[in-house]
């Protein structure tokens, strides 16, 4: 846990600014809602911008590296859970504590409402804390996607897999396609990480140890199938204080085409704190 406290005055100190290249080592599936059916089309397509190139949401990129943390830090477990409402007959319980120095809400935000740990009944949480991570959608480097490997695509930009679900009981066979981004496409990656407070800057260790913890999992559908096995590089870190936004002070390249090794060793220098300063 960090060294927050409930008296912990927050104002900004500055910005750390990660950017990074996100590599599909194998076929990448973000899926995007499809409200007509395409003869001869993939039955579960991926998210597209407005060009019609594949990206990859920050939401999905947020949303996987919190799943992990969590696990990571058994706040998943019943005590840490909150009730936040029932969908489609079952109750969805969330991770959100109480407590000032939860990393994982310091970093993903924390809301005001209404929560239950044990009893059901509904209880009031503690005010609410601004998240210090923002990550941003990642856009598709076009260069990625090579002429040889476009003479072997479905798409311009995309594969299409064929999979067939078997029913267990029945042996009935339920064939389905899934569209999906190739291996080898590359993605680029824009995180920022807000430092309110001196405590703040601890958190850099967390976001390190959740991208590490993402290139042994998947990021997308389908990943106990194979799809979504992804990697980074080229990791650059700037730290721009808050003369930079007020006076034009310059930034701070704390950091320029490393890998995630180099990027976790910087992250958990007790060195680094001193190096951010206003």
């Amino acid at each position: 846990m960090s060294a927050h406290t409930a008296d912990t005055e927050l104002k900004l100190i500055g910005k750390l600014i990660l950017d990074a290249e996100l590599h599909c080592e194998t076929g990448l599936h973000i899926g995007a809602g499809k409200g007509s059916l395409e003869i001869g089309g993939a039955d579960n397509p991926v998210v597209k911008d407005a060009f019609g190139h594949p990206y990859v949401p920050g939401s999905s990129l947020r949303g996987k590296l919190r799943s992990l943390l969590e696990q990571a830090t058994g706040a998943v477990s019943p005590s840490e859970l909150v009730y936040l409402s029932r969908r489609k007959g079952q109750e969805v319980r969330i991770h959100q504590s109480d407590r000032p120095d939860d990393e994982i809400c310091l970093l993903f935000g924390r809301s005001p409402g209404r929560v239950d740990r044990v009893s059901g009944e509904a209880v009031e949480t503690s005010s609410a804390s601004p998240a210090r991570l923002s990550i941003y959608d990642a856009p598709l480097e076009l260069g990625s996607i090579t002429d040889s490997m476009r003479e072997n695509l479905d798409d311009e930009l995309t594969e299409v897999k064929s999979e067939n679900a078997v029913d267990r009981i029945t042996s009935q066979a339920n064939p389905r396609t899934l569209e999906r981004v190739p291996a080898g496409a590359r993605f680029k990656v824009r995180m920022v990480l807000d430092v309110l407070c001196e405590e703040d800057k601890e958190l850099l260790a967390r976001v390190a140890e959740g991208l590490k913890l993402l290139e042994d999992d998947s990021l997308g559908g389908g990943g106990s199938r194979g799809s979504g096995r992804i990697r980074f590089s080229g990791v650059r870190l700037l730290w721009r204080g808050r003369g930079y936004y007020s006076s034009g002070a310059q930034e701070a390249e704390l950091l320029s085409g490393a890998d995630l090794g180099a990027f976790q060793r910087l992250a958990q220098d007790p060195e680094l704190a001193g190096k951010l300063a206003e």
